[in-house]
């Protein structure tokens, strides 16, 4: 009977002779400008999260500018996640086709051409809809960067690689609230979206002068096209009928669980947090409430550090294992522990402390918690982002942006329901709640180790060999 330890088909890759031939495709760069294109990225990945991380602090300041409500003004909040979601299945959609280097170039003057226009909205109407071209040039930032990792980094040192860029997109949503509270408390909100903008050509001048075109060799779209006339149009919602995947449909629902976890995290911690710094401490400060989410971008760095090594560690000792065979689910394996244990456990354990501990030790275990959190989220999301590079090499981008723009959706609901269920069952039951649901991804991604040969023949949508790896 076939088990996790026994590839069920052909399709698997006995390393060897197709690895070899594979070799020069990765070594068209150096080591300096593998590292430097990879710092490069990550920075510009840090983008769509200080875009939608830096405005939440300043709505009370914006609400009053535009002579409007909270609950009005947090519609840009909403609309630029929805922005984000679309822009991230266009910016890989083009990618795949054009290239990565066309969609970062033209993408980074969108940023900058919507964030002038925020920071200079004076009505709601014009905030919005600045708010929308905004998202939408930010956001392919986040899944393009996972596709230059693809292309330039060989599987043995593709979970490292991507460890390092998940760790600075991570740390933006603990960066963004700090700094756009610090700029909104000292100078404006208008000046934090401005410098949104600078950022955003900054970016656009790095990459001009240091990422060069990163796809391989006739992986492109275009480049199998017999006539090349003008522009294109591509679908951009094709990513997302790769959903159709048990495989990624399952990858989908284990980082759901986990990212839910993270939300209700930060709901549960960091709202009350900031309650109790402001009435009983007497401290309304944005920016030092802002910095309540700095221990979790630290667990992330730090889970980052941990969890690459060990992701392409798990690839090659399973491979030597299975005598030179490579099963792409090994590299799942690498995140079972902290689904299993760090990111439910500092779950359950912030629940209590909120519910029993007071003061300054209920604030510093909740900040412990937060860091916890963040190493286990992080060392969770990196091996499960290099799987599907690995088994959808040369649509890489295109399945990260399937997996976020669900993943995006149901977590909009998620968050909309978190507070009533705290209201009404508390914030222990809650938690516990959201524990068993990172629980049950675990159960999800050992059935995708155990059975993954099978559930990617079940449904073909043109997986990554050895050859073409």
């Amino acid at each position: 009977m076939a088990s996790e330890e026994s590839p069920l088909l052909s399709s698997t890759l006995e390393f060897g002779a197709a690895t070899t031939k594979r070799e020069d495709v990765y070594l068209r760069f150096s080591a300096k400008q593998k590292r430097n294109i990879l710092i490069v990225v990550a920075g510009c990945g840090l983008l769509p999260f200080f875009v939608t991380g830096t405005f939440t602090p300043s709505l009370p300041q914006v609400a009053h500018d535009l002579g409007s409500t909270g609950e009005i003004v947090n519609l840009a909040v909403s609309l630029s996640l929805f922005a984000m979601s679309i822009g991230a299945l266009v910016g890989a959609t083009y990618s795949t086709f054009y290239g990565r280097r066309p969609v970062y170039l033209y993408s980074l003057p969108v940023l900058f051409i919507g964030s002038i226009g925020v920071s200079t909205a004076r009505s709601i109407p014009s905030l919005l809809t600045w708010r929308f071209i905004q998202a939408m040039g930010a956001s392919p930032a986040s899944v393009v960067g996972t596709g230059v990792i693809g292309d330039i980094f060989k599987i043995e040192e593709r979970g490292r690689a991507m460890s390092v860029f998940f760790a600075a997109t991570l740390v933006g949503p603990s960066l963004a609230p700090l700094a756009g509270g610090y700029a909104t408390h000292y100078y404006s909100w208008r000046a934090m979206q401005g410098t949104l903008g600078v950022l955003g050509l900054i970016a656009f001048s790095f990459l001009y002068f240091l990422l060069p075109e990163t796809s391989q060799p006739g992986e492109r779209d275009i480049d199998k096209m017999k006539q090349k006339k003008g522009f294109t149009f591509v679908n951009p919602l094709r990513p997302l009928w790769l959903l159709r995947s048990p495989t990624l449909f399952a990858i989908v629902y284990a980082g759901l669980q986990r990212n839910i976890a993270n939300v209700e995290q930060f709901l549960v911690q960091l709202i009350p947090l900031a309650y109790t710094i402001g009435e009983r401490y007497n401290v309304h400060n944005e920016a030092l409430i802002g910095a309540c989410f700095l221990p979790s971008g630290l667990g992330n760095l730090v889970g980052a550090v941990i969890i690459g090594p060990v992701s392409d560690r798990t690839v090659i000792r399973w491979r030597q294992k299975r005598g030179g065979i490579w099963y792409p689910e090994d590299r799942l394996r690498a995140a079972l522990f902290p689904i299993l244990t760090i990111v439910p456990t500092s779950i359950l354990v912030s629940g209590l402390v909120n519910r029993f501990v007071d003061g300054t030790p209920g604030l510093v275990l909740s900040l412990i918690c937060l860091f916890a959190n963040g190493v286990g989220v992080d060392m969770a999301f990196g091996p499960c982002a290099a799987y599907l590079v690995d088994i959808m090499h040369s649509r890489s981008a295109e399945s990260l942006a399937a997996n976020s723009a669900l993943r995006s959706l149901i977590i909009s609901v998620a968050v909309a329901i978190s507070l009533p269920m705290i209201d009404r069952f508390g914030v222990v039951e809650t938690n516990a709640l959201c524990a068993v649901l990172v629980w049950i991804s675990y159960g999800a991604l050992w059935f995708i180790i155990c059975h993954g040969e099978r559930l990617r023949a079940w449904v073909d949508i043109g997986y990554s060999v050895g050859d073409t790896n």
